[in-house]
């Protein structure tokens, strides 16, 4: 098996990393939206969906499809929408302790 640099991982996992981009990544798990849907459905502005997509193009995680004048947006592939679900069902068991990570939330570490 290959290995990967800490920095790639580290890069990968901040496409992760922004409440407005998990939104987004839950928004377009089962079925490819436009900018202008995914606005909608988070209720947000469109150029703060757009510079969010743009990191989430950028670290991989999702891929545009133009078709006329819309750019569609979808996960990458089934491993990225099974990485989701695994995150889901490890948050299921951790879910209190991740709560009560204060340090984390004010700027700190864990």
């Amino acid at each position: 098996m290959r290995t990967i640099d800490v920095d790639t991982k580290v890069k990968f996992l901040h496409g992760f990393s922004h409440k407005t981009r998990i939104q987004i990544l839950d928004c377009i798990k089962n079925k490819e939206k436009t900018v202008s849907q995914i606005v909608d459905d988070i209720a947000t502005s469109q150029s703060n969906i757009s510079q969010h997509l743009a990191c989430l193009k950028g670290c991989g995680i999702i891929v545009g499809r133009q078709q006329g004048k819309y750019i569609y947006y979808s996960l990458r592939n089934q491993q990225v929408r099974d990485l989701l679900s695994m995150f889901d069902e490890v948050l299921l068991d951790v879910q209190n302790e991740v709560a009560s990570c204060e340090n984390h939330i004010k700027g700190g570490h864990c």
